[in-house]
């Protein structure tokens, strides 16, 4: 029996260690990289779990990322027309690239490296929080949530203040127990909020970035309110959430293999590969990202149907053995290893930068305040984020010696 005939299975989704993807990614990579996998909605697509399939899809424009025309892997896809515009995310080109030419020039390592200065304040700023509370914190609200909240919303121009408010949101949005109508409303109150933003910054435009793409629109990259609420709705979600996860999981991961973060306090140098490392070994988008087959396409010696919808696993890729040595293993001193922890091809996530430079600043700056920094409960009391898009802790209890 080859993979086109063989029974659809689900997506694997149920862990046996907290920082690597579900076991039957191992034995799916070895036996059938090339899985048919059923969907909630009842259709039948496929799950690459190669590395090298994996970046092909993503870098092949026979694939779509249209939300749409894809199925989800782990829900109903909750997606409606009012939400698609300026969400360049699950658009195609030529219509990607018009939103994302506007933004690049926004994003690149020159400028992020620029808000250094800035981060190392905030940074600072959570840790002596941190240590005038004392141990014990929770290290998600105390540092790994606000650090990468506070910065997005500075270079965005949208009010700190509201932070619970877009948090809860994205929180609805992410969540895998949200019902349908609870993502839909949080949606558009995400919506409104931006959309109102975006009209206050007409009126009343500053220094920052939300005002700076509504009033240097080039002549023909004129956007309406809408999809300049998309855009910001997309840089706003995005800039914290991802960031405040690997923070997180990256906080607990170091402090589980003492030998690396020993090796990372004693070469705080080497933090640049380390984050990188992180990066692949943690992959926190956990459920893959979707591509749907705009016809007929061979992959692996596999068909796949106009059509279709097909699951990238990133976690699976970048654990791959026939890419990476030892892939299950943490080497902070990895050589750069062409992980997909951020996507590949033109979709490849646009904030990248800026989260390396606040992971960079923020976790040597977290172990060199508290060299005694662990574990505040025993590890299985952990809770981690199996129930949410973007995988993590919900909580890091933490303690140090005073």
């Amino acid at each position: 029996m080859n993979a086109a005939q063989s029974p659809a299975m689900t997506l694997p989704t149920h862990r046996t260690c907290p920082f690597d993807p579900p076991p039957q990614y191992h034995s799916l990579r070895e036996q059938q990289p090339i899985a048919p996998l059923a969907f909630p909605d009842g259709t039948v697509g496929w799950l690459l779990t190669r590395h090298e399939d994996v970046r092909a899809v993503l870098a092949d424009d026979r694939f779509s990322s249209d939300r749409q025309r894809a199925s989800s892997p782990v829900r109903r896809n909750p997606f409606r027309p009012e939400d698609r515009p300026g969400m360049l995310l699950n658009m195609d080109p030529p219509e990607h690239t018009r939103y994302r030419r506007m933004l690049t020039r926004y994003f690149t390592v020159r400028r992020m490296r620029a808000l250094a200065p800035r981060i190392e304040q905030i940074v600072a700023a959570h840790l002596d929080a941190m240590e005038a509370a004392g141990p014990p914190v929770d290290l998600v609200p105390a540092f790994a949530r606000p650090i990468p909240s506070l910065v997005i919303c500075e270079l965005l121009g949208v009010p700190y203040a509201s932070r619970e408010n877009f948090q809860q949101w994205t929180a609805a949005l992410l969540s895998l127990d949200a019902s349908e109508d609870e993502a839909q409303q949080a949606r558009d109150q995400l919506r409104r909020y931006m959309r109102d933003m975006v009209a206050a910054k007409r009126e009343h435009p500053d220094d920052a970035l939300l005002s700076t793409l509504i009033h240097a629109q080039e002549p023909e990259v004129v956007l309406r309110d809408e999809e300049m609420a998309g855009i910001g709705r997309l840089l706003l979600v995005a800039g914290h959430e991802t960031t405040a996860n690997m923070l997180g999981l990256g906080t607990y991961a170091l402090l589980r293999h003492p030998d690396q973060l020993r090796a990372l306090r004693e070469h705080p140098e080497g933090i640049d590969p380390a984050i990188e490392e992180l990066l692949r070994y943690l992959a926190i988008l956990q459920f893959g990202t979707v591509r749907v087959a705009r016809q007929d396409v061979e992959i692996g010696g596999r068909r796949i149907r106009t059509g279709q919808t097909v699951v990238a696993s990133l976690a699976a890729a970048n654990r791959d053995p026939g890419h990476f040595l030892e892939p299950d293993e943490l080497d902070l001193a990895r050589e750069p290893s062409q992980h997909v922890a951020f996507g590949h091809g033109v979709h490849q996530c646009l904030g990248q930068q800026l989260a390396r430079v606040e992971m960079a600043v923020a976790f040597p700056a977290l172990f060199r305040r508290f060299p005694t920094l662990r574990l505040a409960v025993p590890p299985e009391q952990v809770p981690m984020r199996d129930d949410m898009l973007v995988y993590g802790v919900h909580a890091l209890p933490l303690t140090w010696d005073r």
